[in-house]
């Protein structure tokens, strides 16, 4: 999967995703490639050949390796990517976190190492995206 260097991860994926959606729990050993979305979750281990997207309120219990992952839930257990690891705001990670690159945002929580194997910093961002209110949303829908 060709990432390019947009100014987010999340922004570059615009591929069709495999969902695991809200409400389903997946356990076991996953394996594949693509794009994951996880908005439920996810009780094993992964070896997954693209990236991973794991969403607000989504969790993910276990060692999570792909080759890129951006992180707003919750994980609890060790990341390993072998491309860009991107940490928002809402997310919370309790294990150690490997990527070339690694990108946290302001609020997000992580209680474990983190190591870049690219020899680049850690980079440290403010959200500024935000997600629009529901009357926001109602507003720009009657116009």
């Amino acid at each position: 999967m060709g990432i390019s260097f947009k100014r987010r991860m999340a922004d570059s994926l615009g591929e069709p995703a495999t969902v695991i959606g809200p409400g389903l729990e997946i356990v076991g050993t996953l394996n594949g490639s693509g794009h994951f979305l996880i908005l439920g979750t996810v009780v094993g281990n992964s070896a997954l050949k693209g990236a991973v997207t794991i969403a607000a309120g989504a969790r993910w219990e276990g060692a999570l390796g792909a080759t890129d992952v951006v992180l707003d839930g919750e994980v609890n257990g060790d990341i390993v990517a072998s491309g860009r690891i991107e940490i928002r705001a809402g997310a919370r990670v309790t294990g150690t976190v490997t990527g070339a690159s690694i990108a946290i945002a302001e609020g997000a929580i992580i209680e474990g190492e983190l190591t870049t194997t690219a020899n680049v910093e850690i980079k440290r961002f403010v959200e500024k995206r935000s997600k629009p209110s529901r009357s926001q949303r109602k507003k720009s829908a009657g116009k």
